[in-house]
């Protein structure tokens, strides 16, 4: 049995967080398919906006009709199928995707820390900004992303319900530098957006504005945090290790590369 559907993870854990990532990050179209949620943005690519999530073990019924009903509402969107496996997903299912030639093509590591026992620094060194477009303009520079997609990034902070704070590190010459996203969501914060721009590394920025990040979630009324980190980045993770972060579970996603 592969990490990602293990016994040994905390299942209510698991539910909360998928929960309050789906609050902090909404896709423009949710559908439901038995426990199974079907997220499709056609403005954007986000994997995480653009997946069908399994939220019950148990629920693996008609699996290929499913799936192959999925497969035509998202090529109505212009999208390949993709299938985010948590440890909710079904067993079952997976057996199948394995089967039917899927593969797993990124792995993404869940992690938390008590923001309770946390040591930071008492000052805010950069306060949340309200400014969406400000923030759209300076997350697309700094991941070098298409300037075209503002629109469709700015509807998607914008349909964010809970509290957000968008933090954005500037240089007068060189313009964005970091920036981060973190939405509280009642005694949990997660870190949505993180991102240094390449020339800036290694300068102390990403401690510098996750700091400041996880202090106004506390300050906030935040107890715990939360983010997600593609298993293969060692930079970050050696950033979020340093904060006391450690990981809570994993999930995958799945394509099918052929259908020979």
């Amino acid at each position: 049995m592969n990490e990602a559907s293990s016994p040994q993870n905390d299942l209510p854990l698991v539910r909360r967080l998928e929960a309050v990532g789906f609050r902090a990050w909404p896709a423009a179209s949710v559908i439901y398919d038995g426990s199974w949620q079907v997220r499709l943005t056609g403005g954007h690519p986000s994997k995480r906006l653009n997946c069908i999530v399994p939220l019950d073990p148990s629920d693996h019924r008609d699996m290929a009709m499913r799936l192959e009903k999925a497969r035509k509402r998202f090529e109505d969107y212009g999208r390949q199928l993709v299938v985010r496996e948590t440890p909710l997903a079904p067993p079952k299912l997976i057996d199948h995707l394995n089967a039917a030639r899927w593969r797993v093509f990124e792995t993404v590591d869940v992690l938390t820390v008590s923001l309770t026992e946390l040591e930071l620094p008492d000052t805010l060194d950069h306060l949340p900004s309200h400014d969406i477009g400000r923030f759209c303009d300076a997350s697309l520079a700094i991941d070098n992303e298409d300037p075209a997609l503002k629109p469709a990034l700015a509807e998607i902070l914008s349909s964010i319900k809970p509290t957000s704070g968008f933090f954005i590190k500037e240089n007068p010459q060189e313009g964005a530098a970091a920036v981060a996203l973190c939405v509280q969501d009642n005694d949990l914060a997660g870190i949505i957006s993180f991102a240094v721009a390449k020339a800036h590394r290694r300068e102390g920025l990403g401690t510098e504005i996750l700091s400041s990040a996880l202090r106004w979630a506390r300050i906030s009324g935040a107890r715990s945090a939360w983010l997600q980190v593609v298993s293969t980045n060692e930079p970050a993770l050696a950033l979020y290790r340093k904060f006391g972060f450690r990981k809570a579970y994993e999930y995958r996603y799945w394509r099918q590369e052929s259908r020979a």
